[in-house]
């Protein structure tokens, strides 16, 4: 039952066990919303008898009934609103977790704000159904089929006239099942896109303001929205008129439990007592399953939730063992690599980068440089060949062992919205503050640091917002001298500088390489001829392998990438004559 649960409704193993209990509550607390009923019957049977019962006994009666509907109830709170927001908490680190074991690649292939609404937004829609309609529906029909079996051997037309409308009503919701899933879906969906569009329409404003997009964007939005209202109508009137029939049926319960009722009394075949019995348990079971009838259909509202959260956890993780890497020698043999169009991206890559040398890879654009630099730090898993580093088979180490070992400096610089200091202690989290000043000095971030308000307790905003492109990457390589990995890795990261921060980030580049296997991607190939080795790469294949003068001789491709980074160079801005 309880992996039935958790397969069911995408629940972590403790999760499962918490729904479990709290059907059991539910069960009980709707058994003790009879009490009431019970001590009802207990008086009108005296009255019938015409025995007087003592003003003590009454309150006794009144005080055990709220004592244990009160028992029932705090329980069965506890039981399914703490547990469940216990569940929520469990289960969103657990999708962060699944979220930081799977390649880089995975992100690549999906819409992020769909992986945002997952984690937040359909873990809340399944938090509510957790906490005001799962555990309360099951307990619900647990307790109904008990109560059912109970009154048939009390008296078999008049539990039928209580069984047959409750049953058709859930009939009736469950025959609608497919279409209200088939709504849901679609709202849900254009919920998404309507996300997707705001997001873009945020993001681009630099753009949507110099191309005078405003109105182009406004009325796009607009016409998004009205699509939405009329989706969102559709899936209402979709999920409203099962519900409203069910409730409809469920009404008939109490006129067919007097009709039918009434007749047996006349006829002698019932007491007055049971037949009010009747009554009060058909008003009773009418207004719950009508209740329950609601929660029903949220249940079938997080269908689309539950999909989400169990395809993202499905997905296949990264493994490997924690090991201790001693000797940084990197080895490619026959790497081959393909997103899942089925294209390869790289194929039949093969060469050493050495502990202690620079390996630069050069190529025209698109050739596999920054994917290869991806597969060498695990962020993308490799489908060919084998990537080693002191011997060992970068797939069979745990990638927490691998960073500790890895420094990645990326043109494109991610940062929090954190103080510099703390940005850069993202490298040694346990540094101590001398020792992150240190590294910043020697990235050269003190120019920059000394002129603002707070210095390295300055708050840079979203990814750096507040910082210009020279000095969020220079808080880049403060990180990556702060953490001293022995494998370091570049990518592209003076392309897009002025003069002046390219010569303060060159100075502190020469500290942070000393003594490490580095490879570097650089499309300015006057700075990576003296490098200890190039790879020239060309439609993801190694195209040759040397230094600098053989390169020139050798391959044609690297010739014309000389060729090109010299016109570059002397490109000089002109009018038409």
């Amino acid at each position: 039952m309880k992996k039935k649960l958790q397969e069911l409704f995408a629940l972590t193993e403790h999760g499962a066990s918490r729904l479990l209990y709290a059907c059991v509550t539910g069960l009980f607390v709707s058994a003790a919303e009879l009490t009431p009923i019970i001590l009802m019957m207990y008086y009108i049977k005296h009255i019938l008898a015409q025995e007087t019962l003592s003003f003590w006994t009454v309150i006794l009666g009144l005080v055990l009934v709220a004592a244990v509907t009160y028992g029932f109830f705090y329980i069965d709170y506890n039981a399914t609103y703490t547990a469940t927001y216990q569940e929520s908490a469990d289960l969103r680190i657990d999708i962060a977790d699944t979220l930081q074991k799977m390649p880089l690649s995975y992100f690549s292939q999906r819409d992020l704000t769909d992986l945002s609404q997952t984690l937040m937004s359909d873990v809340e829609r399944l938090e509510h159904a957790l906490s005001h309609a799962i555990s309360k529906t099951i307990g619900f029909v647990l307790y109904f089929i008990l109560l059912t079996i109970t009154l048939f051997f009390i008296n078999l037309p008049l539990a039928l006239c209580i069984f047959i409308p409750i049953f058709l009503a859930f009939l009736a919701l469950i025959l609608s099942k497919n279409m209200q899933k088939r709504a849901v879906k679609k709202y849900w969906k254009q919920l998404r896109e309507n996300s997707d569009s705001f997001q873009e329409a945020i993001e681009l404003q630099e753009e949507i303001k110099a191309y005078n997009l405003r109105q182009t964007i406004h009325d796009k939005l607009y016409q998004q929205m009205e699509k939405s209202e009329k989706i969102h109508i559709i899936s209402e009137v979709l999920q409203g008129i099962p519900i409203n029939i069910s409730n409809s049926i469920i009404r008939l319960t109490i006129g067919l439990v007097i009709l039918v009722g009434t007749n047996l009394y006349f006829q002698g075949q019932v007491s007055l007592l049971v037949l009010l019995m009747f009554i009060l348990l058909a008003i009773k079971v009418s207004d719950s399953t009508e209740n329950i009838v609601l929660n029903v259909g949220e249940i079938l509202y997080i269908d689309s939730a539950v999909k989400n959260i169990k395809e993202l956890r499905a997905v296949k993780q990264q493994s490997g063992q924690d090991v201790t890497l001693k000797h940084f020698d990197i080895e490619l043999k026959n790497v081959g690599f393909a997103y899942k169009d089925g294209q390869k991206i790289i194929d039949g890559v093969s060469f050493v980068a050495k502990q202690n040398e620079i390996t630069a890879l050069v190529g025209p654009s698109g050739c596999g440089k920054t994917t290869l630099l991806r597969l060498l730090s695990r962020l993308y898993d490799y489908q060919e060949g084998q990537i080693t580093i002191d011997g060992k088979n970068i797939q069979d180490i745990s990638t927490n062992s691998l960073f500790d070992n890895i420094s990645i400096v990326f043109q494109d610089v991610t940062l929090f919205d954190n103080t510099i200091l703390e940005n850069i202690r993202l490298g040694r989290p346990d540094a101590t503050d001398e020792e992150v000043k240190e590294a910043a000095r020697l990235a050269n971030c003190q120019h920059f640091v000394e002129k603002l308000p707070e210095g390295y307790e300055t708050r840079i905003g979203e990814n750096g917002a507040k910082l210009s492109g020279g000095e969020r990457q220079r808080i880049s390589i403060a990180r990556a001298i702060l953490k001293q990995a022995p494998i370091v890795i570049l990518d592209e990261i003076t392309s897009s500088l002025d003069i002046e921060n390219e010569k303060l980030i060159q100075d502190s580049l020469n500290y942070l390489l000393q003594g490490k296997t580095v490879i570097i991607i650089s499309h300015r190939l006057k700075s990576i001829e003296n490098a200890d080795k190039i790879v020239v790469m060309k439609d993801g294949q190694v195209d040759g392998i040397g230094k600098h003068r053989d390169l020139l001789e050798k391959s044609a491709v690297y010739r014309d990438l000389i060729e090109t980074s010299q016109k570059i160079e002397e490109f000089k801005y002109q009018k038409n004559a």
